[in-house]
């Protein structure tokens, strides 16, 4: 390009603005308008969005104000799913501890952040899958309550309670019980018929037969208390014997 003075300057590729720059100060540069870069292909100084619109380069950050809204897509899963993943994994590590009851499980999931709804499909969901059954886990404890504690219906009863047992679902468990209260019932009074040794004998039928109604031995405790107390007492029976 020649100057007045008939010298020569060297030509200033116009500034292209990337990301935000500064419009350049050339006229063609104005927003909107096309510059002609050495190979020949137009380059837009303007921001064409994907619903076809036109943007300027500048309006394309999201930092400048009135420009386009981005919003980041979470992939993560929801939190509504994230938390019953969790009320299920906290309900399954309970359940390798011990048997849970319908309404134990309904109540470890109050801590979780899920509706009636939501905790009641996962218990039927488990249900259906074996994890909780109430006649099961009752006649689990009741096995439990007449082979290693020794125990009479009345203390079972109030275990199955206590384990939030529905009632019909624990009569239901007790009618499988063998009509054997009495015998069991003596069988421990004769266990512990030998403590009171030297004892006197009302003193020893009171105390026995309160061990017995504490294990659940209603009606039966004072008989089977006396009858273990009066095997005890009772002398040795001798056989006779012939000389020949």
């Amino acid at each position: 390009m020649s100057t007045d003075g008939g010298g020569e300057r060297d030509s200033l590729a116009p500034v292209i603005p990337l990301f935000g720059g500064a419009a350049p100060s050339s006229p063609a540069a104005d927003a909107g308008d096309v510059v002609q870069e050495d190979s020949g292909s137009p380059w837009h100084a303007t921001w064409i969005d994907d619903r076809g619109g036109a943007r300027s380069a500048r309006a394309a950050h999201p930092s400048t104000p009135g420009g386009p809204t981005f919003r980041v897509v979470d992939e993560s899963p929801c939190a509504d799913v994230r938390a019953a993943d969790d009320a299920e994994r906290m309900l399954l590590r309970k359940l390798r501890t011990r048997s849970l009851s319908l309404r134990e499980a309904r109540a470890a999931l109050r801590d979780h952040d899920l509706d009636d709804a939501e905790r009641e499909e996962i218990v039927e969901r488990f249900v259906s899958l074996g994890y909780l059954d109430d006649l099961a886990l009752a006649e689990q404890l009741i096995d439990k309550a007449t082979s290693r504690k020794a125990q009479g219906r009345q203390a079972i009863a109030q275990t199955l309670s206590q384990r939030s047992i529905p009632r019909e679902v624990i009569d239901e468990a007790l009618e499988a019980l063998p009509d054997d209260e009495a015998e069991r019932a003596l069988e421990f009074a004769r266990s512990k018929a030998a403590g009171f040794d030297g004892v006197e004998r009302d003193a020893a039928l009171r105390r026995l037969a309160g061990q017995l109604a504490r294990r659940g031995y209603g009606a039966v405790a004072l008989s089977a208390a006396r009858q273990a107390l009066d095997e005890r007492s009772a002398p040795p029976r001798h056989g006779v014997r012939f000389e020949p």
